[in-house]
């Protein structure tokens, strides 16, 4: 199989969940480590014409968003599966990535997790009130989430695409005294919790990342 390269900015939720999905698989890859603020130069907007993060190149083929990337690295590696053949589990897994681009990734990770701790690694102040006003919808998309989540996976019984998406910007919301608060005692805490033991969660973290740049 051809060489796989991930282009992204270390730290990036997307980023993270695509490299989730070939830690899982056991497939290789080389990371390319983007500064943080480079997803608009002339250089990475030849790879991705909105500017974001995470690339693929595999061989020829390039390919961006991190759900087409995992989709394609389950249908190049089938074993493990990251997406349920049963038909209502599968459509619970679409359904919590959905759940994840339109609603937690605006809605908290952009706004809570972004001001807590992104702006202060750049060296600026957290928008206090903007944090406040985000919290209504943060809290709705945590009770949406614990409400249709299985018990040991998102979609269920088994490890999925859901997992991998949601993981990264789930665990940096848990880390902020609002994701703290919010999620306090409940099933998105314990799944959190378990996710974090994994090795492919461990060996994506933001200093190895960094430090294998």
């Amino acid at each position: 199989m051809a060489e796989f390269t991930v282009y992204g900015v270390p730290g990036s939720p997307y980023v993270r969940g695509a490299l989730l999905g070939f830690e899982e698989k056991g497939v290789s890859y080389r990371f390319v480590a983007m500064p943080m603020g480079s997803s608009k130069t002339p250089e990475h907007l030849a790879r991705h014409p909105f500017g974001r993060v995470p690339v693929v190149d595999h061989g020829d083929f390039r390919l961006y968003e991190t759900q087409a990337i995992l989709r394609y690295l389950d249908d190049l590696s089938p074993e493990p599966p990251l997406q349920p053949k049963e038909p209502r589990a599968r459509a619970r897994m679409n359904q919590l990535v959905g759940i994840n681009d339109w609603y937690f990734f605006p809605q908290a990770s952009a706004t809570i997790s972004f001001q807590r701790i992104v702006v202060p690694m750049m060296g600026g102040t957290p928008d206090e009130a903007g944090i406040e006003a985000a919290k209504p919808n943060a809290i709705n998309c945590v009770r949406a989430i614990e409400g249709l989540m299985g018990d040991a996976y998102l979609a269920g019984d088994q490890l999925s695409i859901a997992d991998l998406m949601l993981a990264p910007h789930i665990f940096y919301f848990s880390i902020t005294p609002e994701g703290r608060e919010i999620m306090k005692g409940g099933k998105l805490q314990r799944w959190i919790e378990r996710m974090q033991t994994r090795p492919s969660m461990q060996r994506t973290e933001l200093e190895k990342l960094k430090a294998a740049a």
